[in-house]
């Protein structure tokens, strides 16, 4: 093998190599415990790297697929950024016992990834088998054989409806609200329906749904499930069509409109026969309300414009509370909360005798249960100059707190005595001042005249007004020659 062969053959295995690094793609199934009424997690995750793509959950033996939740990570360390997307498909067990989800593979942005059998325990039998009204969408006999007959079809009244609704009908500027559009289902509906052309309709309605003026983080509903709910005391089947939390810029209000949704309703024969056609499709069309959100103004504060809204914690961590001068140390300053994660700024402060290096920044997004939560961390590789004991209250972030109605500061409370000795002098001695004091004292106290300098000035001004004249007399040439 020559040498230019092995060289692209050791590029291709290190590009390989380096690829498997950054980029990581895994199934998580979880917990192995569970009860009847609890969730069985399937969790996709990739890490540095865009979720593209996915395959469809699978089918689990004894389980009902649920909810559909997503997270997202993004870090920032020593200046290089990670992220990390995760979603997550809960799934719902229908007996008790024990159950072996076997080995099973998912396409992940093109990688086939392969999980791990697991045993999952189930407890506490409480099972309510539900209805789906989707589940019947054809007939086996439809349109077998032709009928001479004339048949008639009649409809059969949905008991369903489209609703688009919002957790909260007023909130302040920056503070968030979950817009959900769904289709619900009676369990008592005799009428037969399915869906019709979704993405096309999806994408036109979504269209009218997004407020221009608002931060979107979109729960990405990838799959219709059904989701047993009671509404008056009336049991439904919901169908969750799209799902965001809207954070607004600005105070006003946000309207939604009147939005539509077409379905097939399946008439039924007046005349059933085995070998006749006994449904007919029928374009059925659904309408929402629509719904007005009032969103009101901060109260005054000097920080207004630039405060996050929502309910947050500190969570603080720091190598040691005592620690010695010109020594290291790793401080992180934690928000953890409910809002937008992504509108969290680092705290902004100044702390004498310390040197506080540019933060290394984790940020986690979960989408979940109708509320963005997560965290933003920053950790800070600190130096200390000076002895003493130092309260870090100085740090501090300023926020709105929605459960309190008032601004709200998460102050540091932690305290550090630093032992050692004083860097002032140690730095006073590493500047070499006294040498140009030295250096002075050392010097003739006479004038010099700088005659080379008045030689070079000479010449030059000399070459300068030479040229000036030279050109003067081939101007005056040239206009007597015309």
């Amino acid at each position: 093998m020559n040498f230019n062969k092995f060289r692209n053959l050791f590029f291709i295995i290190f590009l390989l190599g380096y690829e498997s690094l950054c980029q990581k793609a895994k199934i998580e199934v979880g917990p192995n415990n569970i009860s009847i009424n609890g969730n069985l997690n399937v969790t996709i995750t990739i890490e540095n790297e865009i979720l593209k793509s996915y395959s469809e959950f699978p089918k689990i033996k004894g389980f009902d697929k649920r909810s559909r939740s997503s997270s997202s990570s993004t870090n920032y360390i020593n200046g290089k950024m990670s992220t990390s997307q995760s979603i997550i498909q809960s799934y719902i067990p229908k007996n008790i016992g024990t159950v072996i989800i076997p080995s099973f593979s998912m396409q992940i942005n093109n990688q086939k990834i392969i999980s791990k059998e697991i045993k999952i325990e189930i407890s506490d039998k409480k099972n309510e088998p539900k209805k789906d009204p989707f589940n019947n969408y054809f007939d086996p006999f439809n349109n077998y054989f032709d009928q001479n007959e004339e048949n008639d079809f009649i409809d059969i009244k949905a008991d369903a409806f489209l609703s688009l609704n919002t957790n909260k009908n007023e909130v302040f500027v920056g503070e968030g609200f979950t817009t959900t559009l769904s289709f619900f289902v009676s369990e008592k509906n005799q009428a037969d329906m399915r869906f019709y052309d979704l993405g096309r309709q999806l994408a036109e309605i979504v269209k009218k749904i997004k407020p221009s003026n608002c931060w979107e983080e979109n729960y990405n509903i990838e799959s219709i499930n059904s989701l047993p709910t009671k509404i008056n005391g009336k049991s439904y089947n919901q169908y969750k069509i799209f799902e965001a939390t809207y954070f607004p810029f600005n105070k006003g209000r946000i309207f939604f409109p009147e939005l539509s949704l077409n379905l097939i309703q399946y008439q039924i024969s007046t005349k059933p026969s085995f070998f006749g056609q006994n449904k007919k499709e029928k374009i059925k069309k659904f309408f929402s309300k629509s719904k007005t959100i009032n969103v009101k103004e901060l109260p005054p504060h000097p920080l207004k414009e630039n405060v996050v809204v929502g309910e947050f914690k500190l969570k603080e961590n720091i190598d040691s509370n005592e620690i010695k001068t010109e020594k290291s140390f790793n401080y992180e300053f934690e928000i953890i909360g409910t809002g937008n994660i992504n509108a969290i700024r680092k705290p902004n402060f100044k702390i004498k005798n310390f040197d506080f290096y540019p933060p290394n920044i984790l940020q986690k997004i979960i989408r979940k249960n109708k509320k963005i939560s997560g965290s933003k961390k920053f950790q800070y590789y600190v130096i200390p100059n000076e002895p003493g004991i130092y309260d870090f209250n100085n740090i501090n972030w300023v926020f709105f707190n929605t459960l309190e109605k008032k601004y709200d500061t998460l102050k540091s409370k932690v305290i550090v005595n630093v032992k050692g000795e004083s860097t002032k002098n140690k730095n006073i001695e590493s500047n070499d001042y006294d040498n140009f004091y030295n250096k002075i004292e050392s010097q003739e106290n006479k004038m010099i005249k700088r005659k080379k300098k008045n030689y070079y000035t000479f010449f030059l001004n000399f070459t300068l007004l030479s040229l000036m004249t030279v050109i003067i007399i081939l101007l005056l040439n040239n206009r007597k020659n015309e």
